[in-house]
């Protein structure tokens, strides 16, 4: 039986360091401040930024929310991330994707100053990331590497198969595992024969979107399971991309959906949140 990854145990150990940094910077008369934008009418983003609100209430960081409407121009939101951006009072500036079709998503994140970006999108710090001299990184990629890093789950040397090849996962997971040594293998809807190179991977690190997709032939005995999937099963049920109940007893580690990588990616967030404040203090 595999040992569970507890996302939300360790997500709870960094909100409360951060808590206690927090409220230094409050005794020395300082503020950390998040603005998020939300636009149009999503109901996983709206849920998103409600979590993120609690987190920063938890933790002392104040939280700037701009909820603006579905027809919102993209002039409008470039004006309002460039008033954002001249603030000295919010650190970091969280643009919530997607955005409705008539906005472009590059240029809307091209316009965040590269240090209030906490989401780690704008191309300056893509490119920091690939030179591992990075100001911040990419929440979900920079969670999965904290929770390896609490379990003692060593990457050097080992095989790592990442399966997606978004900019938002699965090229900066594939970067940070490289980084620390392991040999990467990056697979994506056009993989031939996915199930060669899974069975291969000491650690598989899963991000496609689909559900229960990864069973246990497709697996290596004790390997380490990461699955960055949410979706919902033929109940209704939230599950990952992974098939948990298949998949558990072959594995060594693996990651619950929800409470594995979910709240390490939140976490993550008010992390670079007050890392932004302290460089921007600097």
């Amino acid at each position: 039986m595999a040992q569970i990854i507890d996302g939300n145990l360790v997500a709870k150990q960094i909100r409360e360091n951060l808590k206690e940094k927090v409220e230094f910077l409050k005794s020395s008369g300082e503020q950390i401040s998040l603005a998020v934008i939300i636009v149009g009418d999503n109901n996983p983003s709206a849920v998103y930024v409600k979590n993120k609100r609690k987190d920063c209430e938890e933790i002392g960081i104040f939280s700037a929310e701009y909820a603006l409407p579905e027809n919102t121009t993209e002039e409008e939101l470039l004006d309002l991330i460039y008033t954002l951006n001249n603030d000295d009072k919010i650190n970091g500036i969280l643009v919530q994707l997607p955005l409705p079709k008539h906005i472009s998503e590059e240029k809307i994140l091209k316009s965040v100053n590269p240090l209030k970006d906490v989401d780690a999108f704008h191309p300056q710090n893509v490119g920091r990331i690939m030179l591992g001299d990075y100001l911040f990184l990419p929440c979900t990629p920079s969670g999965i590497m904290d929770l390896l890093q609490y379990y003692n789950i060593n990457c050097e040397g080992k095989s790592c198969v990442v399966i997606g090849r978004s900019n938002i996962v699965g090229k900066p997971m594939a970067m940070l595992m490289l980084q620390n040594n392991a040999t990467v293998t990056i697979c994506h809807s056009k993989t031939e024969n996915l199930s060669e190179y899974t069975k291969k991977a000491d650690i598989l690190i899963v991000a496609i979107g689909k559900a229960k997709y990864i069973k246990s032939d497709m697996i290596k005995e004790n390997a380490v399971i990461i699955d960055v999937g949410m979706n919902r099963d033929e109940n209704g049920k939230l599950c990952g991309d992974v098939d948990f109940d298949d998949v558990k007893e072959k594995c060594s580690f693996i990651t619950p959906v929800p409470g594995g990588v979910g709240p390490m990616t939140r976490a993550t967030l008010m992390k670079n949140t007050v890392n932004a404040a302290l460089l921007q203090k600097k």
